[in-house]
């Protein structure tokens, strides 16, 4: 690609040396222009600069319906393409600029310059995992980043007020169940801000301000 830019540089019969001179900046002017794909090496003359990642993907956790976006910062890429995978199911999302996923949450862009990114909007549980930016280059380089989707806590109301009576000494059994990602735990406290009192027969009487646990186990009431 820089055969016109040496035949610029050459010197023929009869050339002054302003002309020559004018050559030689026409001819520097070409070979900066290529700057982001060769570089001159002393002894080995134009060798071809390797991609290179400028900084490392990064690592998101957010809510379930959230937007977020992945940054892939690639410097002198020359005729190699970017790629977006999702590690974790193998799946390629997109090549450069073109959507491969038929995902309508998905969507890709670059900026002209040297930033490519992947975006996903309203997040899902599923979107959860690891996401590569590869160039393919022999070998490869790739680069990852994890998303991790969190889903707030929800109580499963599933129990009506009457699953919570219980007779004079008998025995009451409640729970809670709960959801979310990460699992929630469970804790239960007297509205008061009393002690829970647990009575077993043949056993000494427990009392706790506060009770770990989906399900709880009232004897003797």
């Amino acid at each position: 690609m820089f055969q016109p830019c040496s035949k610029l540089c050459s010197s023929s019969p009869g050339m002054n040396h302003q002309l020559q001179f004018l050559m030689w900046l026409v001819t520097i002017k070409c070979l900066w222009s290529a700057d982001s794909v060769f570089s001159h090496i002393p002894g080995q003359g134009l060798k071809q600069v390797e991609p290179e990642f400028l900084a490392p993907l990064e690592n998101h956790t957010v809510t379930q319906g959230r937007d977020i976006h992945f940054t892939c910062v690639v410097n002198h890429l020359g005729q190699y393409k970017v790629a977006w995978i999702k590690s974790d199911t193998k799946a390629i999302l997109a090549i450069h600029t073109h959507l491969v996923a038929h995902n309508s949450r998905l969507s890709v862009s670059h900026n002209g310059h040297n930033a490519w990114k992947l975006m996903v909007s309203n997040v899902q549980k599923n979107d959860s995992g690891t996401y590569m930016c590869q160039i393919n280059t022999d070998p490869m380089r790739s680069q990852m980043g994890n998303l991790e989707v969190v889903i707030p806590p929800d109580i499963l109301n599933e129990e009506g007020p009457d699953d919570y009576v219980a007779v004079e000494g008998g025995l009451l059994k409640v729970r809670c169940k709960s959801t979310g990602i990460p699992e929630p735990s469970v804790s239960w406290r007297r509205e008061n801000y009393t002690h829970i009192v647990f009575r077993q027969e043949g056993r000494e009487k427990q009392s706790v301000m506060k009770y770990d646990g989906e399900t709880l186990l009232l004897m003797n009431v």
